[in-house]
């Protein structure tokens, strides 16, 4: 591999993006024009967003050259496709969908299809974006120690390692995880609980929300084990109102209890006293 290509000019977050995931993936210099035939024959030059081709073989990611009514895709679409990160992309990150209908559509088509105001859309603009692209806009070349690129390796190590460690918490919180049904005072609710096991996660509810979202079970609470000591947390799913916890903070187990109710911790560890702790929360 020689060099990531991308267009002049002003800078979009999607071609921005695709940069950063193939500068953490490759370790390449970036530069910044027009490509010339050669470029776009030459699989060991990336060419991003221009070049009115896709074609991953050679190294060649553009979409502009898509038919108005395609779906819609940008360049960092295709780059995620390429590195095989798109599905967990589209599932994980709920940027990705209107970065992708922003770039294809623009502005207003975006805003109508979130169905929000089109003038809420400035109003999502942040300092960070607008300092890095117009960064990134202003250079020619961009290299390894280069202020610039190391930030852009920063944000691809970071989406890799999101997408990465997310997919094998998924799979590790799929091995491990029970749903459980709690029943108390006349009322019911489904909690998911997630055992102690060795070794144990730095934390141990990391994923545990993405994961209802894919067994598309309802929901209300949360049995984990607590990261700070041997106990376990309870806490509410989607801040379920079916759930507060401030009815057992004077359970003499239970040390912590947030005055809000939705969280609180316990030295138990037998599961039925954890379950008998969560349906005396319920509401």
């Amino acid at each position: 591999m020689k060099a990531i290509l991308t267009h002049p000019g002003s800078a979009h977050k999607d071609d921005f993006l695709a940069c950063c995931l193939l500068i953490a993936r490759y370790i390449l210099p970036v530069w910044r024009r027009d490509p010339e035939p050669a470029d776009l024959d030459d699989p060991g030059i990336l060419v991003v967003d221009v070049g009115g081709e896709h074609q991953p073989a050679r190294g060649n990611f553009d979409h502009h050259q898509f038919p108005a009514e395609h779906e819609p895709v940008c360049s960092l679409s295709l780059v995620l496709q390429h590195l095989g990160l798109y599905e967990d992309a589209r599932t994980f990150c709920e940027w990705l969908e209107p970065t992708e209908w922003f770039d294809s559509r623009g502005p207003f088509a975006t805003a109508d299809w979130l169905g929000i105001e089109r003038s809420v859309v400035n109003r999502l603009n942040s300092p960070v974006d607008i300092t890095l692209l117009r960064r990134f806009a202003q250079k020619r070349e961009l290299e390894p120690g280069d202020p610039v690129w190391e930030v852009m390796r920063m944000v691809g190590e970071d989406l890799f390692m999101y997408l990465r460690t997310l997919r094998e918490r998924l799979d590790y919180v799929a091995a491990h995880a029970t749903v459980l049904e709690v029943v108390g005072e006349g009322s019911r609710v489904k909690v998911l609980y997630m055992p102690r096991t060795d070794p144990m996660p730095d934390d141990p509810s990391s994923g545990l929300g993405r994961y209802i979202e894919q067994i598309g079970e309802k929901i209300d609470g949360l049995i984990y084990p607590d990261r700070r000591g041997a106990g376990f947390g309870l806490s509410r799913h989607d801040d379920s109102d079916r759930l507060d916890f401030t009815r057992i903070a004077d359970e003499a187990d239970v040390h912590f209890a947030h005055a809000r109710g939705f969280v609180a911790k316990t030295s138990a560890t037998d599961l039925a006293r954890l379950t008998e702790l969560v349906a005396r929360a319920l509401v």
